[in-house]
């Protein structure tokens, strides 16, 4: 089945459905868009790609698949990045929620408005929206300091697509103010994932 992605390049959402699908070997095609260029509202890809507007969106055939985390779990299901017991699958669903409602939205946005955005370009709102956002991030990144002192992976004892996903933004906090040396058990869960076989970094440019 041909795979495509959707994809701007510099997003993390978008690099972890890259990384798993290294991982496990799968070919992935990549189609790139500049979502500040408003390349991702045009109507061609309103009606051919994702109606929501946004990236990534794993293409699987004819069938398109938005939402990373939903990509992830389509690449993985029936491998060993998304494990067989029935608790344990659930508990990789905990996490990508968890992901996706305390952690993305904190250090994710604040990346995107710092390294992309620029701080002088922020409206007031986002302004004001600055300083819970990092409180918010500190939170997880303390949850996540607590999990991996107690555990190398965060489901069953290895490495599944919870720990890719959340992966993806934690280890480029830095581009959020965040600074990682605070919190040395999720920079040896780093080091860990950059250890993996077929491993790939974020920033690889699409062919062409």
């Amino acid at each position: 089945m041909r795979l495509v992605l959707h994809e701007d390049p510099v997003s993390g959402n978008c690099y972890k459905i890259r990384l798993t699908a290294a991982l496990l070997g799968l070919p992935l095609e990549r189609v790139a868009y500049d979502i500040t260029r408003g390349e991702t509202r045009t109507p061609q890809f309103l009606a051919a790609v994702n109606a929501n507007g946004r990236i990534p969106v794993l293409q699987v055939g004819d069938r398109m698949l938005p939402e990373s985390n939903a990509a992830c779990w389509y690449l993985a299901d029936g491998s060993a990045l998304l494990p067989h017991d029935r608790f344990d699958r659930a508990d990789v669903l905990r996490w990508l929620l968890w992901e996706q409602y305390n952690h993305e939205p904190n250090i994710a946005t604040l990346r995107f408005w710092l390294r992309v955005t620029g701080e002088d370009a922020l409206s007031d709102l986002q302004r004001l929206q600055i300083a819970p956002k990092r409180a918010g991030g500190a939170v997880a990144l303390a949850l996540m300091e607590a999990e991996f002192s107690a555990r190398d992976w965060l489901v069953g004892g290895a490495v599944t697509i919870a720990d890719l996903a959340l992966y993806a933004y934690t280890h480029v906090a830095g581009d959020a103010g965040f600074d990682l040396a605070d919190h040395p058990a999720v920079q040896r869960w780093i080091a860990r994932i950059e250890a993996l076989p077929g491993f790939v970094p974020l920033h690889v440019p699409p062919p062409g």
